[in-house]
């Protein structure tokens, strides 16, 4: 069998330990809320999240990646097809590695950052410090501060605004049903532009701005009217406890779309440079985008299932139990934070990380009850190893990068 084709099986075994590492570590962006919440169990979470991300990296995920993931790399290095090869085994290994470190620590970390930090490693190596786009690596540097900010502001607002208006009040129940066409209409109206303006599949359907906008208003409109009959009809049958309860349907329907945008975005961390193995060995040529065959979106897919299964659980627990106690309103709070913070900040041209913006959410919920109410040194630890990622993935990736130069020369 020609070396390439060791590679080719190489470059499935590395794709598939990071996809099981983006399941293991990003899950809990979608479901530590509604789990920390009560609003389903751990087992539940698991289940839907990885349905959910088998069928948004499936069918929703893009067919086509860049050769360099976020631009943060010249392309000129790539000329050489076995540079190709080797720099795509070196960024799935270590970014995997330092993902797997993260998540035996039960730590959240951006899967995205790991990559660039693998991508700038392989890059120093293969063609000097001059191939590195420096300006686009402090976007990532920036990110760690706008995307948790955005959310903490969001979900502190939105939490105290259902504290002032619902839940100081006496009969927070029907109060909450009669409100509920507001929050349920956001929520849609975030959800759907996020899905039109923030997946492959929406921006490959380019709809016009306006005619996505006006069709997210009527279908918002009509969703938060019928979800209000359908809760009331509940709360009749008292199948909902108190606003608590409301907010429980919400917060579920929102962290299943939040789980299908994960496997639709995530997925090209591990399948990109998967891609371009497959891709070289195939043709023996690069160029700066290639095609993604359904069967390694499906593959991907496959392996972020998996890892939601066997870890999701321990990252999932710090950002649902450790930072603060949450409720179904706090966990609609940080759900509908992470999500109008990661659209908003696309939309200005800003950077941002989904991870970063679900943990910030978690802490507004946490501060709008006192500062005392969030584990600081959770917080802190957390913050840490967002800032290690970068270097750590670059570090490994140079170590691992001069091991298989080595080994396959």
């Amino acid at each position: 069998m020609p070396s390439e084709y060791f590679i080719l099986i190489a470059g499935y075994i590395f794709g598939f330990y990071m996809s099981w590492n983006i399941g293991a570590n990003d899950v809990a962006n979608a479901m530590a809320s509604s789990v920390g919440a009560k609003a389903i169990t751990v087992r539940q979470a698991v289940y839907l999240a990885a349905i959910l991300n088998v069928l948004g990296a499936t069918f929703i995920g893009s067919h086509v990646t860049d050769t360099i993931r976020k631009g943060i790399v010249s392309t000129q290095i790539l000329s050489d097809p076995n540079m190709a090869l080797i720099g795509g085994l070196a960024a799935l290994l270590s970014s995997a590695l330092w993902i797997s470190f993260a998540t035996w620590k039960s730590l959240p970390v951006s899967t995205t950052h790991a990559i660039v930090g693998a991508m700038i490693g392989f890059g120093i190596m293969a063609g000097g410090w001059d191939v590195i786009h420096w300006s686009k690596l402090g976007a990532v540097v920036i990110s760690w501060i706008i995307s948790p900010a955005f959310s903490l502001i969001i979900s502190f607002v939105v939490f105290r605004v259902i504290v002032r208006f619902i839940l100081s009040r006496g009969n927070d129940l029907s109060i909450a049903i009669r409100l509920s066409p507001v929050f349920i209409g956001m929520t849609c109206f975030i959800v759907m532009l996020s899905f039109v303006f923030k997946t492959p599949l929406g921006k490959r359907l380019a709809l016009d701005p306006n005619v996505a906008l006006g069709m997210a208003i009527l279908v918002s409109v009509i969703i938060g009217f019928l979800g209000r009959k359908l809760l009331h009809k509940a709360a009749i049958r008292k199948k909902i406890d108190g606003a608590e309860g409301v907010f429980r349907n919400i917060q579920v329907g929102t962290a299943c779309y939040m789980a299908l945008a994960q496997g639709a975005n995530d997925v090209a961390n591990a399948i990109g440079p998967l891609a371009v193995i497959y891709f070289v060995v195939k043709t023996g040529t690069v160029g700066t985008q290639i095609p993604v065959p359904f069967f390694l979106l499906l593959f991907g897919g496959a392996g972020i299932a998996c890892g939601i299964w066997m870890a999701g659980h321990r990252v999932m627990f710090t950002m649902g139990h450790k930072i603060t106690t949450l409720t179904n309103t706090r966990g609609f709070a940080v759900e509908f934070a992470a999500a109008t913070t990661v659209l908003l900040a696309s939309k200005l041209g800003l950077p941002v990380s989904t991870t970063h913006a679900a943990v910030g959410g978690v802490m507004g919920v946490g501060i709008a009850r006192g500062v005392e109410a969030v584990n600081l040194r959770i917080v802190l630890q957390i913050m840490l190893y967002w800032i290690l990622t970068v270097p750590a993935a670059a570090v490994t990736s140079m170590l691992v990068y001069k091991i298989l130069s080595w080994i396959i020369n």
